[in-house]
């Protein structure tokens, strides 16, 4: 009898997910336990496994479609099997279209006459938007999908090679000459070299337009509302981390026979805990009643996931763990992140947040408050630069620290005040 698979709750908060890519195709055999698609819940993509052994007998939601948290998306049985006729149509969430076939993509995307149509098959209701927007005739397309499937990718490939529409064969040298034949758009002679008038600048191509993914549009409508909120000030201090590298190379070796990398986050982490222990009000949230101190220290990592945006995933209760636990727990965090194996709650719940640009090579930012905190700690690239110790020059690897805070909780007196601990922090290391 066939499977089942509903959209599963990822957390307690959680009531919709949103189909971002399926691993399996219709038709194809997927394994107990196996990935079959990922599924993103407030920021955090998550591979979420199959119920059962078989082939993929039916996909109903599409990918880019956010349903409800039990609804059915799919069916996994044996080849042959049917679909009960009562559950194929059953869950279809309100508001939401099942995949578009050929006929309705049709009426979607409007085809030239002089163009004979071929059957379509399986579109998607995103691949349908995209070739509407940009009026792409679909029946132009080879899809490189399951079953000759046309797939976004191939549309947005289409629209980067295709010339556009009616375009004059000056715009499309690869297509012929690279000047502009005059004579063939005044249906003239061409004139005598010294009257030939200047040619005009070629039509600009249109514009290739990338839809927005769920993190994108999530990441925006949070950072434009952390700058309306609060008003934003930073402040930037140099740290010397001559004592911090010195440890780091001694302890490298006994912290990978724990089985952990000791990377600099690790050190920031236990500088920023320091700084809050010192200075509680920056652990803080603005409020109408009062400022909300925070009785845990949760620490926030911006974790980078290429082109898909940023995640934070939180180090909770970081006050209580050492230097190792705090280490393991970012590797743990940063290399689950980018293999999309978070919960959601392993993202909700911080008070405080790091982001460590200096890994692309930025020597200092002004990040965005990471709303309801108070502030953000941005690290620089560590770098060796001449500075003077004690009326003398020498070399130091230097790294710029800036703190953007919320000046509606705190000041620039109290903002320097914690990041002078942190600095201190970092240059005292034992």
């Amino acid at each position: 009898m066939p499977t089942k698979v509903v959209m599963p709750q990822l957390g307690e908060s959680v009531v919709e997910g949103t189909v971002v890519k399926w691993l399996k195709a219709q038709g194809e055999r997927v394994e107990d336990l196996e990935s079959l698609l990922e599924v993103e819940t407030d920021k955090v993509v998550s591979e979420i496994p199959s119920p059962a052994a078989g082939v993929v007998l039916a996909i109903l939601v599409p990918e880019g479609t956010t349903v409800k948290a039990g609804t059915a998306i799919a069916w996994i049985g044996q080849p042959g099997e049917a679909i009960p006729a009562t559950e194929e149509s059953s869950h279809e969430p309100a508001g939401m279209a099942l995949p578009a076939r050929a006929a309705e993509a049709k009426s979607l995307v409007a085809a030239p006459a002089a163009i004979p149509q071929k059957e379509l098959g399986f579109i998607s209701p995103v691949v349908a938007k995209i070739a509407r927007e940009q009026q792409v005739d679909l029946a132009r397309i080879k899809g490189t999908g399951q079953g000759g499937r046309i797939t976004k990718k191939d549309v947005l490939a289409y629209l980067e090679t295709a010339p556009k529409a009616g375009a004059a064969i000056w715009e499309t040298p690869a297509d012929g000459d690279l000047f502009r034949p005059t004579e063939l758009v005044f249906k003239q002679e061409m004139p005598q070299a010294a009257s030939v008038p200047a040619p005009n600048p070629p039509a600009a191509s249109a514009d290739r337009v990338i839809p927005h993914t769920t993190i994108r549009r999530a990441i925006a409508e949070h950072m434009l509302m952390s700058k309306q909120v609060a008003p934003h000030v930073t402040t930037v201090m140099e740290a010397d981390l001559s004592k911090v590298v010195a440890h780091r190379q001694t302890n490298q070796a006994a912290f990978a026979r724990d089985g952990v990398r000791l990377t600099y986050s690790a050190y920031f982490v236990v500088a920023a805990v320091a700084a809050l222990k010192a200075y509680p009000l920056v652990n803080s949230s603005w409020s109408e009643e009062g400022l909300r101190v925070h009785p845990s220290i949760n620490i926030g990592l911006a974790t980078s996931l290429g082109d898909e945006g940023l995640i934070v995933p939180v180090i909770k209760n970081a006050d209580s763990l050492s230097l190792l636990g705090i280490a393991r727990s970012v590797n743990d965090l940063a290399e689950r992140a980018r293999a999309k194996k978070l919960q959601p709650e392993e993202v909700k719940g911080g008070t405080f947040t790091i982001t460590n640009h200096g890994t692309s090579g930025s020597l200092f930012a002004t990040p965005i408050i990471n709303q309801p905190q108070s502030g953000i700690l941005g690290v620089g690239v560590i770098q060796k630069r001449v500075v003077v110790v004690n009326d003398a020059i020498a070399i130091r690897p230097m790294v710029y620290l800036s703190l953007t805070f919320d000046h509606r909780l705190l000041d620039g007196a109290s903002g320097d005040r914690f990041l002078t601990k942190v600095k201190e922090t970092l240059e005292a290391w034992a």
